[in-house]
């Protein structure tokens, strides 16, 4: 197995230098207390021997494989295609078949390996839609360590399931009755956690987001599913694809998947959250750069720079920011950026349910709404075509979309009935 991890070395000069390897661009960088900055030096030189340790990735690839149950399939989605107009092949990168449902667990598994070299006993971790915190119950159980969840009040509420999955598992779930009571009140809390116990815990963030080396270090743990889908779509069709989509929050998954085709002719769509009348998640569609939870990124806040609440029906797309590496891709353009609302989402999680048997995480539903909205634009295709390599311009588009988790989660107070009245 290929490791991702080697596609992107430490790069030289101070974590706050330009082009340093805590920062993409101006973004990035280590605005923590001073508490906390000897666990990230220590942090950053475990994670960059370890990924340079052939036993270390042996082990790895070894969970992933048989634990996880990688490869993921990629999965050719015919009938959600036909009704999207007929004219491209859409093929979903199956996140949603690993083990505890969702992408979270490359990153979870990575993370343990590395905390159990530091001699931690503890687990730290935060989550919105519960798949991070199941994923990190899970390898808490799996090494043997305790493990401590902090998640927002509402989203306990709206992600039941989930809660009952992570005490099931040994964990303990504190509720957060701070702010708007969801992601990122509950990120607060757990870095607040780690400040005070940082000996003997290791915190697990389950996003590109956070200081350095958190969003270089999570971003290597998913690029296994770019890897795998670029290996797997030029298996299957025998080309690059056209374009590839993912759903973006704080943006792990799009960072896993647009790291097997950033180098390569395919353009990259990230989608935010559009929310609806009680707000939304699109921090770089719509907000400015600022720091939030130890990084420079783009975020939501008001005219005094004060971060607003956030709003997303997807619990893991409700929060401000957003990783700083897909702020410098939205700046340089490599990354086109766009918003679907709650309404768009709820509808294609509805079509994917009937059109393909497929239950989708309505944070992947927002990836599928902007799919289907991209294809029913007839110039937007054509500019898509006309990019090809070699001219090629005739043919239909091959689209690669990230199904990063499994909606069973959102069942709770969204019923069928509620996915017609959207519709």
């Amino acid at each position: 197995m290929t490791s991702p991890m080697q596609a992107h070395p430490g790069g030289g000069g101070g974590v706050l230098a330009a082009g340093g390897p805590g920062r993409f661009g101006p973004y990035g960088g280590q605005f923590v207390p001073e508490t906390l900055m000897p666990c990230l030096r220590e942090l950053e030189a475990v994670w960059l021997e370890a990924r340079r340790d052939p036993a270390f990735l042996g082990e790895l690839a070894g969970l992933l494989a048989d634990y996880s149950g990688r490869p993921t399939p990629l999965y050719r989605a015919r009938r959600f295609e036909a009704d999207c107009g007929g004219h491209a092949r859409v093929w979903l990168k199956r996140e949603d078949l690993n083990h505890t449902g969702a992408h979270k667990i490359n990153n979870c598994l990575g993370q343990v390996l590395l905390a159990r070299r530091m001699g931690k006993q503890r687990l730290i971790a935060e989550t919105g839609a519960g798949q991070h915190g199941v994923a990190t119950a899970t390898v808490a159980a799996l090494a043997g360590m305790s493990c401590t969840v902090y998640m927002g009040e509402v989203d306990m509420q709206r992600q039941e399931p989930n809660v009952q999955r992570m005490r099931l598992l040994g964990a303990e779930v504190v509720p957060v009755l701070s702010g708007a009571r969801t992601l990122k009140d509950a990120t607060s809390e757990a870095i607040r956690d780690w400040v005070t116990n940082v000996a003997g815990s290791h915190y697990i963030i389950g996003s590109t987001v956070g200081p350095h080396p958190y969003p270089s270090l999570v971003r290597d743990f998913q690029a296994v599913i770019g890897v795998e889908a670029r290996r797997q779509v030029l298996e299957k069709e025998g080309r690059l694809p056209d374009l590839a989509i993912a759903c973006v929050g704080g943006g792990s998954n799009a960072a896993g998947l647009f790291a097997g085709f950033i180098d390569d002719p395919v353009a990259l769509f990230g989608v935010e959250a559009g929310g609806g009348p009680q707000g939304h998640s699109a921090a770089l569609c719509r907000g400015l750069p600022g720091v939030l939870h130890g990084s420079y990124s783009y975020l939501l806040q008001d005219g005094d720079g004060q971060v607003v609440p956030a709003h997303s029906i997807a619990a893991g797309l409700d929060y401000p920011g957003v990783g700083p590496e897909h702020s410098f891709l939205k700046d340089s353009g490599r990354v086109t950026y766009q918003e679907v609302d709650d309404a768009e989402a709820l509808v294609a999680f509805g079509d994917l349910c009937r059109l393909e048997g497929i239950i989708p995480a309505l944070e992947s539903s927002h990836a599928l709404a902007f799919c289907r909205r991209l294809l029913a634009d007839d110039e937007a295709c054509a500019g898509l075509r006309a990019t090809r390599p070699g001219g090629e311009g005739a043919g239909p588009l091959v689209v690669v979309v990230n199904l990063s988790g499994r909606g069973d989660k959102d069942m709770h107070g969204n019923d069928g009935g509620a996915h017609e009245q959207a519709r």
